[in-house]
């Protein structure tokens, strides 16, 4: 990645900052990483909120990008010029060019200005990309995949993302959607997916459906520890409820993960036999079941995907954990600056009129 344009602010590059921002379907995150690389900093998290609509988070978000900026700058003492922009990160489909939400099932929204509503909050260019893709490329750029070439990433929380860094660069596809592994089908007989597809990965590995898998089976498993762990509320049962039965030794609890690592497996081995990664890295709340999930996941990949693509291939869990996004959005926006203003727009002048 070549170095920063001559149109910058002066001073040493750990003086200068881009603001991350990482929009989910349950939390946001922003913070501050510096342009050379490095953790991010000044990191605050917020629930999202989608029901209050669009504007609203919008605002939310450029309330703590102020609160970022604010702190970061009395650490470091300086100004607000030593920020160069805003990277964002956000669930898609997606236009980068026109830096809109084209439509997000687990935000409600469609044909939304995110990118130019935001920018124009908090007077500073900005960069859109897909959440997952940002997240990949922060393990790219300063997480498990540094040093390599070609990385795929899966991102599990709320739903399923991807993302493929290849010689060094995101790969967007024709259309910004590469990547997207959650919808791909591996049942088509299968889940309903909340895309309104059927078989979808998404619809069996995700962090809600996993708890729904779950909670389906413990009428048939009456040893099973879940319904104490909940107090008998089983609409309370989440993924992490379900790895945590599984570490106290729940065989029921470890038998949906070790599903759930043969599906998720499936995913990947087809991943890896498409692509010819270095690296695979499984990141989100999945990754706090360790060696329980991954074992049987590794095994399953080596049992569907080449021999020879799975003997270069590492599937490792995310180092950045909550702040792969926040690196990764800074990242893609750093990106832009070598690559010129084609993807960084300038705040508008009046954002009154957009929807």
């Amino acid at each position: 990645m070549s170095g920063i344009p001559s149109g910058t602010p002066s001073g040493s590059p750990s003086e200068r900052f881009i603001v991350g921002v990482d929009i989910g379907g349950t939390n946001l995150v922003v913070g501050a990483v510096p342009v050379d690389g490095g953790a991010a900093q000044a990191v605050r998290t917020r629930p999202t909120e989608p029901h209050r609509g669009g504007r609203f988070v919008v605002g939310r978000v450029a309330r703590m990008v102020e609160k970022v900026i604010d702190e970061v700058s009395e650490a470091h003492g300086v100004g607000r010029e030593a920020f160069l922009g805003l990277g964002i990160g956000s669930p898609g489909p997606l236009d980068r060019d026109t830096g809109t939400v084209i439509e997000t099932p687990n935000l409600g929204w469609q044909n939304f200005p995110l990118r130019d509503l935001l920018s124009t909050e908090v007077g500073l260019p900005a960069t859109l990309d897909n959440d997952a893709n940002c997240a990949t490329y922060g393990e790219w750029w300063q997480g498990a995949g540094r040093g390599v070439s070609t990385l795929a990433g899966v991102t599990i929380g709320t739903g399923v993302g991807g993302g493929l860094v290849i010689d060094g660069r995101i790969f967007h596809g024709a259309s910004d959607v590469a990547g997207e592994i959650g919808h791909m089908t591996i049942n088509f007989e299968g889940r309903r997916c909340r895309c309104g597809n059927y078989g979808c990965l998404e619809a069996y590995v995700s962090g809600p459906n996993i708890a729904a898998r779950a909670v389906e089976g413990i009428d048939l498993n009456p040893d099973s520890i879940l319904p104490d762990l909940v107090g008998g509320e089983l609409d309370r049962i989440t993924a992490a409820t379900v790895y945590e039965a599984a570490v106290r030794g729940d065989a029921y609890a470890d038998e949906v993960l070790s599903e759930t690592a043969k599906i998720l497996g499936a995913g990947i081995a087809n991943l890896i036999n498409l692509v010819n990664p270095e690296v695979v890295v499984v990141a989100g709340g999945v990754t706090k079941a360790g060696e329980h999930l991954l074992r049987p996941l590794r095994a399953a990949v080596r049992k569907r995907a080449f021999r020879s693509a799975v003997d270069v291939c590492r599937i490792l869990p995310a180092e950045l954990d909550a702040t792969a996004g926040v690196v990764g959005a800074a990242g893609v926006f750093r990106s832009s600056l070598a690559d010129g203003p084609a993807r960084a727009r300038r705040p508008l002048d009046d954002a009154s009129s957009v929807p």
